[in-house]
């Protein structure tokens, strides 16, 4: 049985959902041939370094466009469309026919079943993000063979929304969460012992606060330096020169950051290293500043003060796609941030209960690793009944919950 992990975008941040099933796969099932595919030298880089976190290795392979024709098509394109994301499934057919699976965290790969006819290929897909947008639970999740959900809110909303059965899903918890840096990382500029602050927009247009009130945010900071501020963004924000969203056509463009941004010592400015998709940043902040990614609910894994930026006069409340928006207070501006982040700090206790809430519907966690149970749950796809041959730091957690539960029973 060969299944395959492919990473097949431009930026890393979804290697951390998916490598660690990857990797828990090839240490719990020594019989079935693992093999992760990356379509670029930045991913690749990235899977390795995180083996080597890790101290796991597995086969690893890295493709790329073949035809003259889709090298040309995405030296004219690639500045504004994903050209080659989409030409790697054409270009490679031959190598996703010789999977018996593949594992996935984008949508993308479904090309492989609806225009390139690979209907025996079981694609399992893992998301990447337990995030609210409407986008996540559109129809195209039904379309995959299986799909594995952190908690019980994906779950729901995916069979709700996008028709996905229940028996097509596997609750699995959140593999990133097993990548979680401890102790909780410092910066160097946090050592001047100020509260900071994570400013972490999204990049669709329809949805970001960057395009209207971005610069307006890094001026307060400038300005006022009571806080430190992290500035993170999701990667793809400053990735191309422009913008583009299809889920509703937008097109915008981020720009440039000034260089006295750069040079305040309050600020750190990163636009797209592996720490903005490793938890280093959600874990080294005090407080959260965004609007709708997903992140928030890997910064809520610790509760803490959050703020959110409305810059479209959004009707949110009791909408499920902003449903983050409970964590914290909801403002339209900027004029007033540094009293709404006071508030943010001194109201935090009122907010702590709901984070707790959102978090356990978000991510349903259990002292197993989330890879394991995710490997699992694959192989349960895959028709593999033989349990997984446990590392020893998993079978010391399985001894510990079997006696546990036995001490219930006697109880």
């Amino acid at each position: 049985m060969k299944i395959g992990f492919l990473f097949n975008h431009d930026q890393v941040h979804q290697v951390a959902h998916a490598l660690p099933t990857a990797l828990a796969m090839a240490e719990g099932y020594p019989d079935a041939e693992i093999v992760v595919a990356t379509t670029n030298a930045r991913l690749t880089d990235e899977v390795r370094r995180l083996c080597a976190r890790l101290g796991v290795t597995v086969p690893l392979v890295e493709l790329g466009l073949r035809r003259a024709s889709t090298r040309a098509l995405s030296g004219a394109l690639e500045w504004a469309l994903p050209v080659t994301k989409i030409g790697i499934y054409r270009d490679n057919l031959d190598f996703f026919r010789s999977l018996d699976a593949l594992v996935v965290a984008e949508k993308t790969s479904l090309l492989l079943k609806t225009r390139y006819g690979l209907d025996d290929l079981k694609i399992i897909h893992t998301r990447h993000g337990a995030g609210d947008r409407a986008i996540g639970f559109n129809k195209h999740s039904a379309t995959f063979d299986h799909v594995l959900v952190s908690g019980s809110k994906i779950r729901q909303r995916l069979h709700r929304e996008a028709g996905v059965p229940f028996n097509k899903m596997s609750l699995i918890g959140y593999p990133k969460f097993d990548l979680m840096p401890e102790p909780a990382p410092r910066l160097p500029f946090q050592a001047n012992g100020k509260p900071t602050v994570l400013y972490n927009p999204h990049p669709s247009p329809h949805l970001s606060s960057w395009y209207a009130q971005g610069r307006a945010v890094l001026e307060h900071f400038l300005h006022d330096d009571r806080y430190n501020l992290i500035f993170a963004p999701h990667v793809m924000l400053f990735h191309r020169k422009f913008v583009l969203t299809i889920d509703k056509f937008r097109v915008d463009r981020a720009g440039v950051i000034e260089q006295r941004f750069l040079d305040a010592p309050n600020i750190h400015v990163d636009l797209g290293s592996a720490a903005s998709t490793d938890m280093t940043y959600t874990a080294a902040a005090d407080i959260y500043l965004g609007d709708v990614s997903s992140q928030v609910y890997e910064f809520l894994h610790t509760p803490r003060p959050c703020l959110f930026l409305n810059a479209h006069a959004t009707a949110w409340d009791g909408d499920a796609n902003y449903a983050h928006w409970q964590a914290g207070e909801v403002v339209t501006g900027t004029d007033d941030l540094g009293a709404a982040l006071d508030r943010a700090v001194a109201q935090h206790d009122r907010y702590r209960p709901v984070q707790r809430a959102l978090f356990q519907r978000s991510f349903e966690l259990t002292a197993e690793r989330s890879a394991v149970r995710a490997a699992r749950a694959v192989m349960s796809v895959l028709g593999d009944t033989v349990p997984a041959v446990l590392p020893e730091r998993e079978l010391e957690t399985a001894t510990g919950l079997q006696g546990g539960l036995q001490g219930l029973r006697v109880a």
